[in-house]
């Protein structure tokens, strides 16, 4: 699926934008994230070279996580609150396709917060760090703002942790696929 959602973007944005803007939009993506915009930017999509792609896919996948963890909550503090939202929540609750839909996302989210709790900091580093469907930064900084984890440790964790998964990404974008198709 990552692979297919990279070849879109590189198909529709490539000519129109620069390789290395495609990549940091790719890298600010939920779901596709720095794992997308590394594997975009190695040698089978735009060919960019290592030194100056893991940067872009770096400062690309860390930006929306402050905010993540420093507002999620209180935004959703507010959803349950407005009226506006309240009544649309409560109907796509009792809605069967919703109800397991909103179910499986806070299970995907909350799955692994246990560890990620009973070792916070290394738990979370590796969650993020390690490239597998349904995690990363982004996921990560929700598990971490839901469980309460003091926003500084967990930036640092998920910094930590994007850094693992972006020498992880390296070697399957620009050693492995490179191999391939260089």
């Amino acid at each position: 699926m990552t692979e297919t959602l990279v070849q879109w973007f590189v198909t529709h944005l490539g000519g129109k934008a620069a390789k290395e803007l495609i990549i940091f939009i790719i890298s600010m993506i939920p779901i596709l994230e720095l794992r997308g915009g590394i594997l975009a930017a190695g040698p089978a999509f735009l060919n960019i070279p290592t030194w100056r792609a893991i940067p872009i896919c770096l400062v690309g996948n860390l930006i929306p996580i402050p905010f993540i963890l420093l507002l999620i909550r209180p935004i959703f503090a507010w959803l349950r609150k407005t009226r506006l939202f309240r009544p649309l929540v409560e109907k796509l609750k009792k809605v069967k396709c919703f109800r397991g839909l909103i179910v499986k996302l806070e299970n995907r989210a909350m799955g692994r917060s246990e560890k990620i709790q009973q070792y916070e900091f290394w738990g979370l580093v590796l969650f993020v760090g390690i490239p597998l469907p349904g995690t990363g930064a982004w996921t990560g900084a929700l598990v971490a703002s839901l469980l309460g984890i003091d926003w500084k440790k967990a930036f640092g964790a998920i910094v930590v942790g994007v850094c693992m998964a972006s020498v992880i990404m390296y070697i399957l974008s620009y050693v492995v696929i490179g191999g391939i198709f260089g």
